[in-house]
């Protein structure tokens, strides 16, 4: 194996705080939060969040040297997520910026076992965080250069995406190759009303991975379908073929190379562009690039036993990077990224469940029970060999 390659995460950063409601387990906990009341509750967690922390220490967890970009405020609550960042490796807090003119992002998570989470978030510094907050000299130096969660950055999505496209030409420019990340715009929030396919076009041509949700791919691409699986629980079944096939072929036509649909428990979509294109990923490019072009196929998930889904497709993204990085084959890269998406969930937090590379390779080895994923659609295959389904436009080129 090759000694790992550098990465470069950016984007999105908070601080979560999660006080203790367990004991509280025959209460609503929405009718406990009335004015003038007092709720005996437990300690509270503190926990870093958003993709930077979440893909970044995953990355760093899995042996690659890692270097994190983002933004907090002159703060206390920006004091300790910069010291949870540290502990896990002084160098990986130098480059989070610290502005005293801006307040950092939190989110206090309210949760029981009896109702879903309560999120009540300050959206802080993410708010202000632009290109000029990018050192992109440093980018020069690393092989990947992965920026997450553009809905939640409103310079990214303001002005028809101008600075996400400034972002992600600039980190083009120095070498890199190119990943982003989505988060699910607010419906009911500005980031929900903007024209995201106008904001694609911009951005696309200089981004060489894509690792959307199914979620958010639907809201920014097909908000009609979205809105129909919304209100029919479809999310919870696999999704159409056919419908990936199509964005798959829409995302590539703006000038994607790699495209990775995030399903949760129905695992993970990929679909690559030819053998031309992937030439110009950069300086992390496959290799050989035949091997990765032209492909389509959908990897299911691991059995386990769920705890918490906290940073999933954030520690799926880290477990594909890492493959990638590692020059794997495009086969050990989707295994490796749905594998520890997988490790993820068996912990609350997004780190605690986490193996390194070398234990959740040989987890993978050891024969770990996948989960049951059935797909009904002509030209579509089952590989024993690959441990997944092969689609039809793979087979065309073959």
């Amino acid at each position: 194996m090759t000694k790992p390659l550098r990465a470069v995460v950016a984007g999105h950063i908070c601080l979560d705080i999660l006080p203790d409601f367990e004991h509280l387990t025959n209460h609503d906990l929405p009718s406990l939060l009335k004015p003038g009341k007092l709720v005996q509750i437990g300690s509270a967690q503190f926990c870093s969040g958003g993709p930077v922390s979440n893909t970044g220490l995953a990355l760093h967890h899995l042996g690659i040297p890692t270097m994190l970009i983002a933004k907090t405020g002159d703060d206390p609550l920006g004091g300790i997520l910069r010291q949870i960042i540290a502990k896990r490796g002084p160098e990986l807090a130098e480059r989070i910026l610290v502005d005293p003119r801006v307040d950092t992002s939190y989110s206090i998570i309210i949760s029981n076992r009896v109702t879903d989470r309560l999120f009540l978030h300050c959206t802080g510094a993410n708010d202000t965080f632009s290109s000029a907050d990018i050192d992109f000299e440093a980018v020069r130096g690393a092989d990947i250069f992965h920026f997450g969660y553009p809905p939640a950055l409103r310079r990214m999505y303001v002005d028809g995406g101008s600075e996400l496209a400034r972002v992600m030409r600039s980190a083009k420019e120095t070498g890199a190759t190119t990943s982003l990340d989505m988060s699910l715009p607010d419906r009911n929030a500005e980031s929900g009303s903007v024209d995201w396919r106008q904001i694609y076009r911009g951005a696309m041509p200089y981004v060489d991975i894509f690792l959307p949700s199914l979620e958010e791919l639907l809201f920014t691409l097909r908000r009609s379908e979205f809105e129909r699986l919304s209100s029919t629980d479809g999310f919870s079944r696999p999704a159409d073929p056919r419908l990936l096939e199509d964005i798959g072929g829409e995302l590539l036509d703006m000038g994607v190379k790699i495209i990775l649909v995030k399903m949760g428990e129905h695992g993970a979509y990929m679909r690559t562009a030819g053998g031309a294109a992937l030439k110009t990923i950069g300086r992390a490019r496959p290799a050989p690039e035949a091997s990765w072009a032209d492909r389509e196929r959908w990897i299911p998930c691991f059995a386990v036993n769920a705890v918490g889904t906290t940073g999933a497709g954030d520690s799926t993204i880290a477990g594909f990077l890492g493959g990638l990085l590692r020059r794997t084959s495009i086969g050990e890269a989707m295994t490796m990224a749905v594998a520890v998406g997988a490790c993820n969930v068996e912990a609350a937090d997004s780190l605690s469940g986490l193996r390194t590379w070398e234990a959740t390779r040989e987890r993978v080895r050891a024969g770990w029970e996948r989960r049951p994923l059935k797909i009904k659609a002509d030209g579509w295959h089952w590989s024993d060999h690959q441990g997944m389904w092969i689609g039809p436009r793979e087979k065309a080129v073959l």
